[in-house]
């Protein structure tokens, strides 16, 4: 009889599937600190690229846990902290629901098909957050809608998902991955690098007046553009900070300098992109152009609200406030209906939408009606 073979030395029976895997809870908290950590990073680097101030972003989501306490004329590190931890706490939670709460379906997916449902898992999370989770229950904020256009959280949460088809890898022990999982990880790891190091060598050249060249058709237009929302921002400013520094309601006293913080990152915008686009200095509003400014104040207008009595003076300045913002408004909608460049129109997008969202908080509008107005302001003037 011939002897059975003797197994090698070494050699043992190889661990069961359900061995090999580790548990999907701590893979997904994992995923959750480098999906929620990478979109942190691509946020920061590409915010100024479509004209958001990413420090003024910030304080906006850190208001949503904090409150007024966040809110101040210029962001400050303590409340940049506190909006990139609140941002990161969220995207976290979100990779747990996807892995751990649905794992009993996704757990075991492939890289592929992990980042085609991915897509659609961004547009649900960033959706339930501005319509729901924020204005309403749990935070009942409604400034984070009303400030922010939806389509910035999408691209946010955008960021975050497409980090998900790492969990095909982190769901097994070292070693134990199939080579097909791991080579396309390698890649997506490689090319998440390879991205980070792309945008952040835009943004620096871009925070020293090196932007990418101008994209739009019409030169002239898009210059008037630009100066005449510097102008009108710069009025709007200095509109604000009476109202910060005179306002009785503490809660509009906030409101103003987040209006100061929000305007004064868009002009810092406007004049990095005019000085690297048309290589000059930005000339001045003449009279007459400022004149013909739609909202724009007159110096008698401009005495009133600073000569106010302290017990007319809210009721003052969200009138003139809301007519200035409306003018805003009205030339925003002017550039996102043009054919200027790209990156003006998408700004000007989210200008129409902020300003209009800052007249509805004057007006102390929240929770359902935050997001039917925040909707509204998504698609249409609503200028009155």
């Amino acid at each position: 009889m011939n002897a059975e073979p003797r197994p090698a030395i070494g050699s043992g029976p190889r661990p069961a599937t359900g061995e090999r895997r580790r548990s999907r809870w701590i893979a997904a908290a994992e995923l959750g600190l480098i999906s929620s950590t990478f979109s942190t990073i691509v946020s920061q680097l590409s915010a100024a690229r479509i004209g958001r101030d990413a420090a003024v972003d910030w304080m906006t989501v850190a208001a949503i846990p904090a409150r007024d306490w966040a809110i101040s004329s210029e962001p400050s590190w303590s409340t940049i902290l506190t909006g990139i931890a609140f941002h990161q706490w969220a995207d976290f939670s979100w990779a747990l629901v996807f892995f751990g709460v649905l794992g009993r379906w996704t757990a075991d997916l492939r890289p592929m098909t992990i980042l085609l449902l991915a897509v659609p898992w961004a547009v649900f999370s960033s959706g339930m957050e501005w319509f729901v989770l924020v204005p309403l229950f749990p935070f009942w904020q409604p400034l984070f809608t009303l400030q922010q256009p939806y389509w910035i959280g999408l691209l946010v949460h955008g960021s975050s998902a497409v980090m998900y088809p790492l969990f095909a890898r982190l769901r097994w022990r070292h070693g134990n991955a199939p080579r097909r999982d791991v080579r396309f990880t390698n890649a997506w790891i490689t090319g998440a690098l390879a991205a980070v190091v792309v945008l952040g060598t835009i943004a620096f050249f871009g925070s020293h007046g090196h932007e990418l060249p101008w994209m739009g058709r019409d030169r002239d237009q898009d210059q008037t553009y630009i100066r005449h929302m510097t102008a009108h921002h710069a009025q709007g400013i200095e509109l604000a900070r009476v109202g910060a520094e005179r306002a009785q309601d503490p809660h509009l006293r906030k409101l103003a300098m987040m209006m100061v913080a929000s305007q004064s990152g868009e002009n810092r915008i406007f004049e990095n992109w005019w000085l690297s686009w048309f290589d000059t200095e930005m000339p001045d509003c003449s009279t007459e152009e400022r004149a013909a400014m739609p909202g724009f104040l007159v110096p008698a207008e401009m005495r009133q609200i600073r000569t106010a009595p302290p017990d007319q003076f809210d009721a003052l300045f969200v009138e003139i406030m809301s007519r200035h913002h409306r003018g805003a408004v009205r030339m925003a909608d002017q550039m996102w209906r043009s054919s200027g460049d790209p990156r003006l129109r998408v700004m000007a997008h989210a200008i129409r939408h902020e300003q209009q969202g800052e007249i509805a908080l004057m007006q102390g509008v929240s929770g359902v009606a935050a997001v039917t107005t925040a909707v509204r302001n998504m698609f249409g003037d609503n200028v009155n």
